[in-house]
């Protein structure tokens, strides 16, 4: 069954935790999909929350979910400092429901704009966590590996990583955008 709405449709993209408390909902469009996966937007003022913190888009962004579901990578708009952030993850997929969900599973892969470049974040509370939740180890050792080989691909502008790729989608983000998208009591 194909739960995909049509591109164009606004929606809210869900992340849990492991053990299914709520992380972060986020306002987004459905942009369509290629290739590499499915593709969703944010416009500026569009909102990303979950319990004990919320902001709003500053630049807009693309986010693209590979078929895999063990990743989501976020391209933000310059002048944004943060080029690229990775949420490594766990069956992230259109749900019966109709909703992109997955699990965060707290490594990220960020590439920032000034010198502080490409790492791996979030090791603390990747260790933390999959000793609390109890991560079965061939998740962890699936994740330790694909972090580090986005990290390097990430890091060599490989596609989907590169401007090449993101550049077209963000053209059709603002295609979308309509008068009134950056006001954030409507998002």
């Amino acid at each position: 069954m194909d739960n995909r709405p049509a591109p164009g449709t606004r929606l809210l993209f869900e992340w849990r935790k492991w053990d299914g408390s709520p992380h972060w909902v986020q306002d987004s469009v459905y942009l369509g999909s290629d290739e590499w996966g499915e593709w969703f937007g944010q416009q500026v003022g569009w909102r990303s929350a979950r319990p004990g913190a919320e902001f709003v888009c500053r630049q807009p962004n693309v986010t693209l979910v590979p078929a895999s579901g063990d990743w989501a990578f976020t391209h933000n708009a310059d002048p944004h400092p943060v080029a690229v952030y990775i949420d490594l993850a766990w069956d992230v997929r259109w749900r019966d429901d109709g909703v992109p969900r997955g699990i965060d599973m707290d490594l990220d892969v960020v590439r920032r704009t000034d010198e502080r470049g490409t790492w791996i974040d979030d090791r603390d509370e990747w260790d933390e966590h999959r000793v609390r939740y109890g991560y079965p180890l061939d998740i962890v050792e699936h994740l330790d590996a694909t972090a580090s080989d986005l990290e390097r691909r990430v890091r060599d502008r490989e596609a989907p990583f590169s401007d090449d790729v993101t550049g077209p989608w963000l053209e059709r983000l603002a295609a979308l955008a309509t008068p009134g998208d950056d006001d954030p009591a409507r998002a």
